[in-house]
């Protein structure tokens, strides 16, 4: 499916589907084609046919399906920020890391006690072992993310215990997924490691990982970095960076993975953080490709609308999110993301009425926050000239209120 070659860089990636007469000589790539085709039908927006194609084939007994199907259900459950949602990809997110354990090697008792006092050394792992190691990680790490998203959504009234308890449970999740990630970054390196037949899949797993951590911790303050590094976390951001683009670069499974991760960072982290500037003609480029593959992609035609607005070319990125919005019907929660970009542009053309309009819509749809909603709702309605009137007969003072 996916995957565009840096020498390739502008042509559309290939399709990573089976030629006739061809099958996978494993399990292993039997899953992988699968899942990959199941995320080549997610691209194209068909959405409930890449869900059922992974659920529908086995997500109790192979590590792959079981980890593409949480991944969509969290990807909705971070949209929605439904408190249901947000539970259903936490169940099936931990039923995946427990299909994924089933493959994971085997250890005695003998082997637990030695790897108190050194590593089991994970050289004499097989292939399909390795891909248990990085698939487990993944779900730990998303299984975290999920855990910090329970506690956003947990009321500022709910006890305090409440809110350590869950980050208590996410810090070790996404310790042992570290770890994790450092002992296959270590592997790759090793002279001894002898690539399997899927090593690019398995490679890519791992810059994912190491590029994601190492990006992430250098974007915390000092300060925070400092308390997190005495307790083992590093972050170097040009190593992030460069994991992240050698394996957006690269023809695997989590190729499109790394380049969303890019986009946002480009697009989006830097400028919300301020953590420097974002560099737009990179997102160009790692957008190009994909848009030319999927010219009607949700996701691909958001991101071309947000860089857009970040060149200053308003009425383009306009019709970007409105292409966006008219490419599919099923996820609503695209078009919410496209109805708050929509805001702000027509926020930059002055158009305040068109700005209102999208305000509102907002927050009679979405719940991620309705008090920013109500606010901006109010702004607008306090920037209205004295012959205009109110759309739905709201009163700024009482919206403020």
């Amino acid at each position: 499916m996916i995957g565009p070659n840096c020498a390739n860089a502008g042509q559309a990636p290939k399709t990573f589907i089976l030629s006739p007469g061809r099958s996978p000589t494993s399990d292993l790539n039997m899953a992988l084609h699968e899942c990959m085709a199941a995320l080549d039908l997610f691209l194209s927006n068909r959405f409930s046919d890449a869900l059922h194609l992974v659920f529908s084939c086995r997500t109790k007994d192979s590590m792959y399906h079981a980890l593409t199907y949480a991944t969509i259900l969290e990807m909705q459950a971070m949209m929605t920020f439904d408190p249901q949602d947000i539970l259903n990809a936490g169940n099936t997110m931990k039923e995946a890391q427990a299909t994924c354990q089933k493959f994971r090697k085997k250890s005695t008792v003998a082997d637990s006690f030695n790897s108190l006092v050194h590593r089991q050394s994970l050289e004499h792992f097989t292939e399909e072992e390795i891909h248990a190691e990085i698939c487990y990680a993944e779900c730990l790490l998303q299984r975290a993310a999920l855990t910090f998203l329970q506690v956003c959504h947990n009321p500022p009234t709910s006890p305090p215990q409440t809110h350590l308890h869950f980050f208590i449970k996410g810090g070790i999740k996404v310790r042992n997924s570290y770890q994790t990630y450092r002992e296959l970054d270590s592997l790759i390196q090793s002279p001894h490691y002898v690539k399997g037949e899927n090593h690019l899949h398995f490679e890519g797993g791992v810059k994912l990982g190491v590029g994601a951590f190492n990006l992430t911790l250098s974007m915390f303050p000092a300060r925070i970095l400092k308390l997190l590094e005495f307790v083992g976390f590093s972050g170097n951001k040009e190593h992030g960076l460069l994991q992240l683009q050698e394996g957006a670069s690269s023809y695997s499974f989590r190729s499109v993975l790394c380049t969303m991760l890019l986009l946002c960072y480009h697009t989006f982290m830097t400028f919300v953080l301020g953590t420097g500037k974002g560099n737009v003609e990179e997102a160009e480029r790692l957008l190009k490709p994909y848009l030319a593959r999927y010219p009607k992609g949700a996701i691909f035609l958001f991101f071309a609308g947000r860089i857009e607005t970040l060149k200053g070319n308003i009425d383009a990125a306009v019709n970007r999110y409105e292409e966006c919005c008219e490419a599919q019907q099923y996820w609503k929660q695209f078009h919410h993301m496209c109805y708050w970009e929509l805001m702000w542009c027509f926020t930059y053309k002055r158009q305040w009425k068109m700005a209102f309009f999208y305000a509102d819509l907002l927050s009679k749809e979405n719940t991620w926050s309705k008090a920013t909603y109500i606010y901006m709702k109010a702004a607008y309605l306090s920037m209205f000239g004295p012959d205009d009137c109110s759309p739905f007969g709201d009163n700024e003072v009482e919206l403020f209120r």
